[in-house]
């Protein structure tokens, strides 16, 4: 099976369909092996171990070089999703591994009104330079209005949604992009309550426009993945009170 997207009344609705192959087995491998769930809800990347493996670092520059060979405008829709969103975490996987950043990605920054690394270009699809900014904005929000979109990407960030122990596959696709969004809203990092009301990551204040532009609309949101007891307390105090991200890299610190 495979989903594609469509739009009702202007929204993308992922449907089934038929698949024609794709898959991502290699980077599944090695996010196996690298991210490691730390207990808390909260995935962390073990840069070191994996930086220090050559065989393992190639596997991950081989495995970017075939999406970058992929027609990915003959895919179907869910497959396209997929690749583009595995595309951008493993380039930025791979600009942790290279760049190696000792606190944030954001100390990646190709010139120096950069932000962080995101607005250089960094893959070449179908003869088109992209940088990861070019992925997530002109490609994904662009061609799918789903918000899950932003459970789908990782921006090495403790902040961000998990980067997941396995690739994203068109085959569960819809699932997985589920319980992606189930796992951020109800860890502290995606929603926290209080008694005057919640406190969000800015995740919903950069990008509230995905979320029904309005806190409302991001409440709402909120609610259709928050477990029982997080949603009961929502309902308590539905005010958005403030907004916190945490920018510290999402890096596994092994035991001493």
């Amino acid at each position: 099976m495979r989903l594609r997207s469509v739009l009702i009344l202007g929204v993308a609705i992922l449907l089934p369909g038929t698949a024609t192959g794709q898959n991502h087995e290699a980077f599944t491998s090695l996010l196996s092996k690298y991210v490691h769930p730390d207990g808390s809800g909260l995935n962390v990347v073990d840069y070191e171990g994996w930086r220090s493996n050559p065989d393992d670092r190639d596997a991950l520059d081989s495995y970017i070089a075939r999406l970058e060979e992929t027609p990915v405008s003959t895919l179907p829709d869910a497959e396209r999703f997929a690749l583009w969103a595995n595309l951008y975490n493993a380039v930025t996987v791979k600009l942790i591994l290279d760049e190696k950043p000792k606190k944030s990605i954001r100390e990646i920054r190709p010139h120096s009104f950069a932000f962080g690394p995101w607005g250089a270009n960094r893959v070449t699809v179908e003869g088109e330079n992209l940088s990861l900014d070019n992925i997530e904005h002109d490609i994904l929000r662009k061609q799918w209005d789903d918000p899950r979109i932003h459970y789908a990407v990782n921006c090495a960030s403790i902040g961000c949604p998990n980067l997941p122990t396995k690739a994203w596959e068109a085959s569960t696709l819809e699932q997985d992009l589920d319980a992606a969004a189930r796992d951020y809203i109800n860890h502290p990092r995606g929603v926290t309550t209080t008694d005057r009301g919640l406190r969000v990551s800015k995740i919903y204040k950069w990008y509230r426009e995905d979320f029904g532009d309005s806190d409302e609309g991001v409440i709402q949101h909120i609610l259709e993945y928050a477990d029982s007891e997080l949603a009961e307390s929502i309902r308590v105090t539905p005010k958005i009170r403030g907004h916190e991200y945490d920018w510290d890299l999402n890096r596994f610190e092994p035991s001493p």
